[in-house]
């Protein structure tokens, strides 16, 4: 859970929905350590569903998809929630700031790779993509964690912070859905004949193509906004 000077700025918080929420979970007694980690047990099951879908065709597939989708979203819940909890709700403790990271680090590598390896089982791309992804996602964080260190405000933009990064998933994982349709019409246009034989990872593989670059650009970003910075205090 974060602390004020380090809490991403959610639109989503003011709702009374999030508000309603918040209360029930206060009202249970879950804590926001025990809700921090539940997003890594989300990110652990959208990463064995992404991987799945990889490996599976007609219904299953579908379902593997969505649930895949679902899972990213209630990551971002987790994440969301743990916050209030310990900040609306005054529940924080003073591990707080190690449990509202760690866990985050967890959550992308589950997802990306797991998606990475379902690209993999489907014959479009090696499973080193997802791993990539994951590496350059955990850097958006580790660059915004230094520059707190050395005096720097925490800077959360993007391209691809983290909700961008399960926006784009969610997105592809719901979209491929329809690929194996897509896929083949791809091939042609492209004529790139391995998507006419695979088809069904090219969303997929889409996603974390994005998420990776995005990275780079993100974590470059956040270490120049920082520097410069740094250089005017």
């Amino acid at each position: 859970m974060a602390v004020d000077e380090n809490r991403r700025p959610i639109g989503q918080r003011s709702r009374s929905w999030a508000k309603w929420l918040t209360a029930a979970l206060v009202k249970s007694g879950v804590t926001p350590n025990f809700i921090s980690f539940t997003s890594i047990v989300f990110a652990a099951l959208a990463g064995a569903c992404l991987y799945a879908s990889g490996v599976s065709a007609g219904g299953d597939r579908v379902l593997l998809l969505l649930g895949g989708a679902l899972f990213c979203q209630l990551r971002l819940l987790a994440n969301m929630m743990d916050g209030m909890v310990a900040v609306e709700a005054g529940k924080g403790g003073p591990d707080g700031p190690i449990w509202n990271e760690l866990p985050d680090r967890f959550a992308d590598i589950f997802i990306l790779v797991g998606a990475g390896y379902g690209v993999a089982a489907s014959g479009m791309f090696d499973a080193t993509l997802g791993w990539a992804a994951a590496v350059a996602a955990v850097m958006t964080a580790y660059v915004r964690e230094v520059g707190k260190t050395a005096g720097a405000p925490a800077d959360f933009s993007g391209p691809m912070a983290k909700p961008h990064r399960m926006f784009w998933m969610t997105v592809f994982a719901l979209v491929s859905v329809f690929d194996p349709q897509i896929g083949p019409t791809a091939a042609r246009i492209l004529d790139w004949a391995q998507f006419s034989a695979v088809g069904k990872g090219v969303f997929i593989a889409f996603a974390l193509w994005l998420i990776l670059l995005g990275s780079i650009v993100t974590t470059l970003n956040r270490t120049a906004r920082t520097l410069r910075f740094l250089n005017k205090s």
